[in-house]
C-alpha cells in the first residue's frame, strides 16, 4: 500500500487559491480513496494505480482554470494492508499514551 502526500496549486492566479482548489478536493473526496486533508497538502492512501488515477485527475481538474501549476509529492510505500493513515497515528498515541493533534 501507498502513502503519499501532496500539494498541487496554481501560481498564476495570486494569493488566494483556495477557488482553485476546492475543487481538486471535491475529486479527492468523490473518488473513495481513503484521505487526509492537512493545512499544507492531502494525504492519500491506497493502490499506485488508484492514488496516481486520483492524482491525474485532481490536475487535469485544475488545469482547467490554471496554466502554471505546482505538484509537491511524497511517498511511502510498504507491503502491507490498508489502514497505515490512521494506524501510524494510533500508534504513536499509543506509545505516548495519548491522543496527538491530527
Amino acid at each position: 500500500m501507498i502513502l503519499l502526500e501532496f500539494s498541487l496549486y496554481p501560481t498564476d492566479k495570486g494569493e488566494s487559491v483556495s477557488k482553485y482548489v476546492a475543487p481538486v478536493l471535491d475529486r479527492i473526496d468523490k473518488s473513495g480513496i481513503p484521505y487526509r486533508l492537512t493545512p499544507m497538502g492531502t494525504i492519500l492512501e491506497g493502490d499506485w494505480d488508484d492514488i496516481f488515477g486520483v492524482i491525474k485527475e485532481c490536475f487535469l481538474e485544475m488545469k482547467k482554470d490554471c496554466k502554471r501549476i505546482t505538484l509537491i509529492a511524497k511517498m511511502d510505500y510498504r507491503d502491507a494492508p490498508m489502514g497505515r493513515l490512521t494506524g501510524k497515528v494510533e500508534k504513536l498515541e499509543k506509545v505516548l499514551h495519548r491522543n496527538l493533534k491530527t
